[in-house]
């Protein structure tokens, strides 16, 4: 017997009680082979190839979700930051080379496209300058696609010219599409250390990098790790955390399965595996609540930073003796809407913008999916931008932003997003000025450490 029936039984339950999943499969596609000098003819050649490599992408998804009784919740596509593949055309703006992915996720059935991107943090070229002044339009007149933009490196430091310019593209993709289902910057992220090889929206991009199509695989389980919390509860620390190392190993295994026959299935390469812990606002799939069954009040409580460091730390190590293609974020996501918990904590006033930055020094991603007054002004958000990447900067990981100034909402308000992006209260944001230093510009110097050579 292969499987014990202990065995059998832990995962039905992972599965049918606890929310496991694989929260998205996401095929990745080069775009470099689709610059032209007319953007008629490039977006006419990306649609070609997004198509013909991801034409079975949906239907192979459901296929193994079928035989292997496995849920997939997310079937997407990352491409080739465009700014890198419309530079070669004379277009002054991007909103077509945005239309063209998103009639390809439209006719594919995924749920989103990733990769209407640019690459600043040294620099920007005239290509992501056209690129990201077409942001606020190009979310506005389209549902599926997404975009992100990298304005630090630790090798390189932070630019903080992009810096401003994305304080302001977001304070203007707000007003943009406030009357659009779905607020444009919910699609909108910006990073510090961005991998070329992320699974989750909104930040995944196809980096320059990578093959010409991969398969990433994003797992996710917050109710199993929940639940492994749950069986050491008032045991000391150290062996909680062995247990949730146990669980991840477990988790990352059935990753391992489904992106390796996914890739073999639609003849590409298997990618990464992305450890994340990424929450949804379904009660029972939260980060916030395995923070408290750690032995926190509330989340934000006293204690937070070094509860979720333990986690996200436990989390990888079961995770990489479970793969040897670990990639992508792998953390713990800590989105405010996106989390039951998270949201219950902003509600009881246990956490709040400042502890949520403090948190990210620990974990993956950074301010994800916070809900801020809609007359916040575009240098305050710049420098909440600035804070969130010197942490990725100095710490030499991942961190990003996805702040959505949402028009005519003040602090306490309560904002809809829908779906998987669900809902969050308007944070309240400090209302001190830091217009001076953001509109110095320039670049700050990467970190000491960062010479490594």
């Amino acid at each position: 017997m292969i499987f014990s029936p202990v065995e059998i039984q832990e995962t039905v339950n992972m599965f049918m009680r606890q929310k496991l999943d694989i929260r998205c499969i996401t095929m990745g596609i080069s775009l470099l082979d689709c610059a032209d000098s007319d953007s008629s003819r490039a977006c006419q050649k990306i649609y070609d190839k997004v198509m013909r490599c991801a034409g079975k992408l949906v239907q192979v998804g459901q296929d193994i979700e079928k035989e292997f009784g496995v849920p997939i919740i997310n079937k997407r596509i990352s491409v080739t930051p465009i700014a890198l593949v419309a530079g070669a055309s004379g277009a002054t703006s991007y909103v077509d080379y945005c239309k063209t992915l998103n009639r390809c996720a439209q006719e594919l059935g995924v749920n989103f496209i990733g990769g209407f991107s640019a690459l600043v943090q040294k620099g920007i070229t005239p290509a992501d300058k056209i690129l990201i002044d077409s942001i606020p339009e190009a979310l506005a007149v389209t549902d599926y696609v997404c975009s992100s933009v990298n304005v630090g490196t630790t090798k390189n430091g932070i630019n903080m010219n992009a810096v401003k310019l994305m304080g302001e593209t977001i304070k203007k993709t707000a007003e943009a599409s406030k009357d659009c289902a779905v607020n444009g910057c919910a699609k909108l992220v910006v990073f510090t250390n961005a991998p070329e090889d992320n699974p989750f929206m909104a930040g995944a991009f196809h980096g320059p990098g990578e093959g010409d199509a991969v398969i990433n695989v994003g797992v996710s389980g917050p109710g199993v790790i929940l639940a492994a919390a749950k069986e050491f509860k008032g045991r000391p620390i150290n062996e909680l955390a062995d247990g949730i190392k146990k669980m991840a190993f477990k988790i990352t295994r059935m990753g391992q399965l489904v992106g390796t026959e996914a890739a073999r299935r639609l003849g590409v390469d298997f990618g990464i595996l992305d450890l994340s812990l990424a929450p949804t606002p379904a009660v029972g799939d939260s980060v916030a609540r395995i923070l408290e069954e750690i032995g926190l009040e509330g989340a934000g409580a006293p204690g937070t930073t070094a509860a979720l460091a333990m986690l996200t730390d436990m989390v990888k190590k079961g995770g990489v003796m479970a793969s040897t293609n670990v990639g992508g974020l792998s953390g713990a996501f800590i989105p405010v809407s996106e989390d039951e918990g998270m949201i219950n904590a902003v509600k009881q006033h246990s956490i709040c913008l400042e502890k949520l930055e403090a948190m990210t020094c620990v974990c993956s991603v950074g301010l994800d999916m916070i809900a801020i007054p809609g007359d916040t002004p575009a240098t305050t958000i710049s420098g909440i931008m600035a804070d969130e990447m010197a942490i990725g900067m100095v710490n030499n990981k991942t961190t990003a932003v996805r702040l959505i100034p949402v028009p005519g909402k003040k602090a306490g308000d309560w904002v809809e997003f829908g779906g998987l992006l669900g809902g969050a209260p308007v944070m309240d944001v400090n209302r001190f000025s830091c217009a001076d230093f953001i509109n110095r510009g320039g670049r700050i110097p990467a970190p000491i450490h960062s010479f490594r050579n």
